[in-house]
């Protein structure tokens, strides 16, 4: 097993060693990429997820093994009883809740899930943890680009989720343990629908698609496949490397209006971003949301208004770690993957794998 001492001999060891890792949530977007990566670099995997692995995580490729359990986060008693079976050497936590989800079942995931995990890991004896966080933690913030120093201001129920299930990994850092937390912002790849599956459909139907306001704030994403190479990066570096927070992000990207324009550009059939008048537009937009008749939730409005972007220089100074795909590459790259593959997925909004239900908004599509 890789110890977390001394750190002058993990870092190398870790990128010789076949390693076994448990990945949380991982049958969801990311555990899915993540768990199919680390099985083609040949290190043993064991997924814990609500869902059985798909068929293409068959633990064959590449030398890697999977072993898997179907389990809740939050059933405490069974993710111990699957990390003393496994005795990984890292558990990766990317199980999480979406913000479309109620408010008791985003805070007992998100937040108890947490607990429950880390609690397994220390009882297991694991030295090491990555836990996947969110850039939500900061809020709204009023300075960008936001570093890591910035306050924790959730804002929502998501937000504020996320920002106490990192008050759990700081708690077990402070016994002495490696966690890594990994601050991602909203990733996109192959797999990948939620809203961003309603620029497609609209997109690929002929439509214009709104924007509000001009459409000229700067919106950061970053691909699943950058997200999955940063995690991989951390579980490699030294242990007073690993053992911090990061911003993860794309560190080229461009305005919402330029970035929804490339997918309608490569829809080809010559329609435009549009702008609509953003205050009646926002506060339509909540009212619909809170009667359950829009997906889009209140801070995804607010983010839309302003500047949204994150500095990635500690990552890239501490860990070596820069992004390879831009924004707009990693949407068009998730729009030609709907394209081909995505679009007969129906509708539920029950993770980020399928479209959320459009509501209302659907209708709006015959004036666009």
């Amino acid at each position: 097993m890789v110890s977390v001492d001394p750190a002058a001999r993990a870092g190398s060891d870790r990128d010789r060693a076949t390693l076994t890792v448990a990945v949380t949530g991982a049958a969801g977007m990311l555990g899915r990429h993540l768990t199919e990566r680390l099985l083609r670099d040949g290190h043993r995997v064991h997924g814990l997820d609500l869902r059985a692995p798909e068929g293409s995580a068959d633990g064959g490729r590449a030398g890697g093994s999977l072993d898997w359990t179907v389990t809740d986060v939050r059933d405490g008693r069974a993710v111990s009883a699957a990390l003393a079976q496994a005795r990984p050497d890292v558990v990766v936590h990317t199980a999480a809740a979406l913000p479309s989800y109620p408010r008791e079942q985003i805070r007992s995931t998100i937040v108890g899930g947490t607990r429950e995990v880390f609690r397994a890991a220390a009882a297991a004896g694991v030295g090491r943890v990555v836990h996947v966080s969110s850039t939500a933690v900061y809020g709204l913030p009023s300075v960008v680009p936001t570093t890591e120093e910035y306050p924790r201001e959730p804002t929502d129920d998501y937000s504020g989720a996320k920002a106490d299930a990192e008050l759990v990994a700081e708690e077990y850092r402070s016994d002495g343990r490696c966690v890594s937390i990994l601050r991602p912002k909203t990733f996109l790849g192959p797999g990948r629908m939620g809203l961003f599956a309603m620029l497609f459909e609209w997109a690929q139907e002929g439509r214009n698609f709104p924007v509000l306001g001009q459409g000229d704030v700067r919106i950061q994403m970053l691909a699943v496949e950058d997200l999955v190479e940063g995690v991989l990066t951390v579980m490699r570096a030294p242990d007073d490397v690993a053992n911090d927070t990061y911003n993860l992000a794309a560190t080229r990207f461009g305005t919402i209006r330029e970035q929804f324009q490339a997918v309608l550009d490569e829809a080809g059939h010559g329609r435009r971003v549009v702008s609509v008048p953003a205050a009646p537009a926002v506060a339509a937009l909540g009212l619909l949301q809170r009667a359950g008749l829009s997906p889009v939730y209140g801070r995804l409005l607010h983010k839309l208004r302003g500047d949204s972007y994150v500095s990635v220089d500690k990552a890239a100074e501490r860990l070596g770690f820069t992004p390879r795909l831009s924004t707009e590459e990693a949407l068009l790259r998730t729009y030609r993957w709907w394209r081909a593959e995505g679009r007969g997925v129906s509708a539920s909004g029950n993770t980020s794998q399928q479209p959320w239900r459009q509501g209302v908004l659907s209708a709006a599509k015959v004036f666009f």
